[in-house]
């Protein structure tokens, strides 16, 4: 699957939530739709449809146990899109360690303020 198929599979908020509840574990067809329903007021059918689009896409698989049909993550899809991604990681990790950077010289520039005054 390509990583621009992935992200139209993504880009979806109620396949984003589903996978955020298979994220914690394997879980069975009514226990998603249930949650789904009531998080985004869609029907039965319409949350079956995203679990379709998910298996088929490759993000998830499923399994029958008895009548119940049990979900769960198919982290290949999910290792393309963190590849793909790889290649902008270093513009947010910049910032984020100039941000620490920042964070640790206020700190340590209030203690230093402290030190001087005599409060502590």
């Amino acid at each position: 699957m390509g990583s621009v198929h992935a992200f139209d599979v993504l880009g979806d908020p109620v396949r984003r939530r589903i996978l955020e509840l298979l994220a914690v574990g394997e879980q069975a067809s009514g226990d998603i739709s249930a949650v789904i329903q009531d998080e985004f007021g869609i029907s039965q059918p319409a949350v079956s449809q995203h679990l379709r689009v998910l298996r088929e896409s490759g993000f998830a698989s499923v399994r029958a146990e008895g009548t119940r049909r049990l979900y769960a993550v198919d982290a290949a899809p999910l290792r393309e899109v963190d590849a793909w991604l790889e290649r902008f990681r270093g513009f947010w990790e910049q910032r984020l360690d100039a941000l620490g950077t920042e964070l640790a010289r206020g700190r340590r520039e209030r203690r230093l303020g402290k030190e001087a005054s005599g409060d502590e």
